[in-house]
């Protein structure tokens, strides 16, 4: 049973994305949970861009493993095209789960990057989601 899009309290709405936004989709692969991805899309009205998109975008979903890479790496590359103040969501697999990556591992990546890691909650059966942002200017 899927969480209502309506529901202000459903993993998809606590991402933050409204109507009109344009949301870039890194690490994107058949493990993804694709009902979370159907429900962004609808709330945005439109499809996710890939990791190639080079316009101005209004939001980062992550999707990151432990066999994926630097992490640090891929935060960069989404921030190239972010607007500012825009929400960047690394998704990682839960405990458990294959690929799962250490919180930590994604504090230290985010630090590395200039970024730190804000809140952390569960957007899907077998995905964290932990949202990263600026330290601000001047901080």
């Amino acid at each position: 049973m899927s969480a209502s899009t309506d529901d202000s309290t459903s993993p998809v709405r606590r991402l933050g994305f409204v109507t009109g936004q344009v949301i870039q989709e890194f690490g994107y692969d058949d493990d993804v949970d694709f009902e979370l991805r159907k429900q962004i899309e609808e709330i945005v009205g439109g499809e996710l861009v890939d990791e190639d998109y080079d316009d101005v975008t209004d939001g980062v979903l992550i999707w990151h493993r432990a066999d994926d890479g630097d992490l640090g790496d891929t935060l960069v590359d989404a921030m190239t095209v972010l607007d500012d103040n825009g929400p960047i969501w690394v998704l990682t697999p839960k405990a458990g789960r294959e690929g799962h990556v250490l919180p930590s591992d994604v504090e230290d990546a985010a630090s590395t990057t200039g970024l730190h890691v804000m809140t952390t909650f569960s957007a899907a059966p077998d995905w964290a989601a932990i949202r990263v942002a600026s330290r601000g200017r001047g901080k």
